[in-house]
């Protein structure tokens, strides 16, 4: 049965007065309409010598029609159970290719009709593209010929695509690992029709199990046995020429990972017993290799039901974890055992253990490293040079070593050492390339590797590269971006010879996009792209990033925007548009600097009150709302007082300008964000009006934590209360219009959380309005739905701020 195009509104006050609304969709005002009805600018990848570019188009937004399918809710998973593919994937229409050297795009022939593209792959020698197309029965798999814009299909309707990508290359280029459907595949169970066998019951061991508010989550047998047969594959073997072999029977397939020389496959499935508390990442599983004909060589792994974990986020569970190929090597596995029992509260001089263990697995597993917090990541590079790099989040402390993963026993040398939040500090990132094994590892030249930073500094941001030399430990600077009228992200080295780089190039009024850069040869620069700016009717706004004080001396910023034409002289008093999301710090220092860059190209978007500067508003948008406690102190034991200085900081400097009229101010934010915003009008008299989209408002409701918080609910109650807006719903006097997705996926912020909160204020008198958008998840995707949320906005401003 098809959607009926119908919101239900319910409300304590209206634009038309009733408590109810059967209100079709609606279409904001034409300024706002001609910035949000757009056509996209296509999507670009590139090929690794940078010979050829794929163009992927989509259509701006979904539709309801899109949204309105069929959907399996299962352990953490929301999937089509026609189609065998997530309902949530966002499809690719149309396909082009063109040559870099070249500016003319070539339409892909052979495409389906009505193409729904995605899990797009390139082969590990850059001339074919593998793409699945979803039909109305099911997941095609397709291969794309680079060089003739050519597509073909490879197979039926039969991929099974639910836990993402269904299908990996193999290093020959002419072989795929597909996950398939198994032929004598069971139907799905219809858990609304089927009269259930007996009641659903859980126990509790007395182990503490302190798991968040996962959503989706299986709930009864049915589920269970649903959640069996989707995840169920059988794996073949598919040549680009269409040939299949079945390669392994049918199982849980979760994870299929080909050893850089292709002689092995380790393959991970699920085990029984299933879940009701957790998502199936943290279900039984069994990781076994393969040589490249399936015949078994070793279990590598056994990981039993993790329902329970320690507390806080540096825990992890017991047992090998992170097991992965090593990337220069032909079959080195690699993993991560903790030494602290995965409990961040057990004292530890060394926190993890990284072990390497060579194919087919006749000897034991080596010590590489051990390292004194977490394990985070490593990049591989050669025989004598890796790095590691672990983690504390208590102290948000991050560290790089050095090793020699031919010499465990020669000790680490820390490269960086270092405050993860602090940005001006960030040393960047070390280049990578393929390998033979079309395996990234740091690309080094002569002892050299190269890093490319973001270069955040409190004069502004220009980007680097620097040369770094793995014996002197020494830095060189090759290049810094000194553009102060438009913004440069270097995204890849091309050639560390001539110093030609791929950089992204963008201004306020200017599109995003791509060039060849000579960092060796002044004012050198390729253009690859010419994409033009959808939004004309904003390149005229004025757009400065503010910086001001919090009353406490911590350094806050925002991005500032003038209606077109506004005089600066005269100085119109007009009303302010805030819209924020607090992040939490442990030092003042790190929560003072900025990552705004006036010159990022104005993107208008859903999640913004950007729209709002054509209607004669003043926007600070992304204003920074830190949230600090330092030592001892957690940023939210004083979070409500540090809201409220960030705001009114925030009114006050935009008000020292002289720009606006500090009796009609409204704020907004998403998520987070709304719970910043319903604090904040109930706690201070500083707004008008507030707009609170996808939020959580009972904090009692996500016990064992939410957000940055670590503390459960019984260690710190007042915390909590303190910061739930719905304990504090006899204060809201505010009007308040609240948005909520029907079908939130996000943990914490069930849509039940929203239709709480507005029952509690309707009962106590408070004026709020709420929006439930149909079929929506935790960010909008419908054009019907972003169009009428947009129409909501405008009229709930015109209303009580602007009139």
């Amino acid at each position: 049965m098809k959607l009926k195009v119908t919101l239900l509104l319910l409300l304590n006050f209206g634009f038309f007065g009733f408590a109810q609304e059967n209100l079709t969709y609606q279409k904001p005002s034409k300024s706002i309409l001609d910035l949000a009805d757009y056509e996209r600018a296509p999507s670009v990848s590139m090929d690794t010598k940078k010979e050829y570019m794929l163009l992927s188009y989509r259509n701006t937004y979904k539709t309801l029609d899109d949204l309105n399918q069929e959907e399996l809710r299962l352990a953490g998973l929301r999937i089509n159970p026609v189609t065998n593919i997530s309902s949530t994937v966002t499809y690719v229409s149309n396909l082009k290719v063109r040559k870099i050297s070249s500016t003319d795009e070539v339409q892909v022939a052979g495409l389906p009709d009505n193409p729904k593209i995605s899990n797009i792959i390139w082969s590990p020698n850059d001339k074919k593209i593998l793409f699945s197309h979803t039909t109305k029965s099911g997941v095609e798999l397709w291969v794309l010929d680079v060089v003739t814009a050519k597509a073909t299909k490879l197979t039926e309707a039969t991929v099974n695509a639910n836990l993402g990508n269904p299908f990996s290359w193999f290093l020959d280029n002419e072989t795929i690992l597909v996950k398939m459907l198994p032929k004598n595949r069971q139907p799905l169970l219809d858990s609304k029709k089927d009269l259930p066998t007996g009641p659903i019951v859980s126990t509790t061991s007395g182990e503490k199990s302190q798991n968040r508010t996962y959503p989706d989550m299986l709930k009864n047998k049915n589920d269970e046995i649903n959640f069996e047969n989707s995840m169920t594959s059988e794996l073949y073997k598919v040549n680009i020429n269409g040939t299949a072999t079945l390669f392994k029977e049918a199982a849980m397939f979760a994870g299929e990972r080909i050893s850089p020389d292709g002689n092995y496959i380790m393959l991970t499935t699920i085990q029984k017993p299933f879940s009701y508390v957790v998502p199936l990442n943290r279900f039984p599983s069994k990781t076994v290799v393969y040589d490249s004909r399936g015949k078994e060589i070793k279990t590598v792994n056994e990981v039993p039901l993790n329902e329970i974990i320690p507390k806080g986020f540096m825990a992890v569970r017991k047992g090998k974890r992170e097991m992965a190929w090593r990337n220069d090597k032909p079959a080195t596995l690699v993993y991560v055992t903790a030494l602290d029992e995965g409990n961040p509260a057990n004292k530890a001089d060394f926190r993890d253990e990284v072990f390497l263990w060579d194919a087919p697995f006749t000897n034991d597993a080596v010590t590489l490293v051990k390292v004194p917090q977490r394990f985070s990541v490593m990049t591989w590079g050669n025989d004598t040079v890796a790095l590691v790099f672990d983690e504390w989040y208590d102290t948000r402390n991050v560290k790089t070593y050095l090793i020699n993963p031919s010499n465990p026993g020669q000790a680490p040398k820390v490269l960086t050492d270092r405050n993860s939040q602090d940005v001006y500090s960030d040393p960047g990132t070390f280049e990578t390339r393929k390998n033979e094994y079309n395996k990234y590892v740091l690309a080094i030249e002569k002892d050299n590797a190269y890093r490319i930073g973001d270069g955040y500094t409190k004069e502004g941001q220009f980007p680097f590269i620097d040369e770094f030399n793995f014996t002197t430990l020494k830095n060189k600077r090759l290049y810094t971006s000194s553009y102060k009228d438009k913004k440069e992200d270097l995204i890849e080295i091309e050639d560390f010879k001539t110093g030609k780089v791929l950089v992204q190039i963008q201004s306020k009024s200017d599109y995003p996009n791509y060039y060849f850069r000579n960092i060796k040869k002044q004012n050198s620069l390729t253009p690859i792209t010419a994409f033009k700016n959808p939004f004309e009717s904003i390149k005229n706004v004025s757009k400065e990033v503010i910086k001001y004080k919090r009353k406490d001396g911590v350094e806050l910023s925002g991005t500032l925007y003038l209606p077109a034409g506004y005089d600066k002289v005269k100085k119109e008093k007009l009303p302010l548009l805030i819209w924020a999301y607090p992040a939490e710090y442990k030092d003042k220092n790190s929560a003072g600097q900025s990552t705004q860059n006036p010159n990022e190209f104005t993107f208008p978007y859903y999640g913004s009150f950007v729209y709002w500067v054509t209607k004669g508003y003043v926007v600070l948008d992304d204003a920074a709302f830190p949230i600090i406690g330092e030592g001892t102190t957690e940023p939210n034991d004083n979070f409500i007082s540090q809201l409220v200085d960030n705001a009114e900081a925030a009114i006050n400097a935009v008000d020292a300008l002289g720009y606006i009229n500090r009796k009609k101010v409204a704020v907004g934010g998403h998520s987070y964000g709304a719970f910043m915003t319903a604090n904040l009008l109930t706690h201070s008299n500083l707004f008008a009006c507030g707009i609170a989209r996808s939020g959580a408002y009972n904090r009692t409701l996500t016990p064992f934590g939410f957000q940055s918080e670590q503390r459960n609910y019984w260690e710190t109650p007042g915390v909590y209360n303190t910061m739930s807006p719905f304990m504090n719903a006899d204060k809201m006097k505010t009007p308040l219009l609240l948005v909520h997705g029907e079908a939130d996926n996000n943990p914490g912020t069930f849509t039940l959380q929203t239709e709480r909160y507005f029952q509690a204020l309707k009962g106590l008198g408070a004026p709020a309005r709420m929006v439930i958008l149909p079929k929506e998840s935790h960010g909008y995707v419908a054009k019907e739905n972003i169009l009428h949320l947009l129409w909501e906005q405008d009229q709930f401003l015109e209303k009580y701020l602007k009139n």
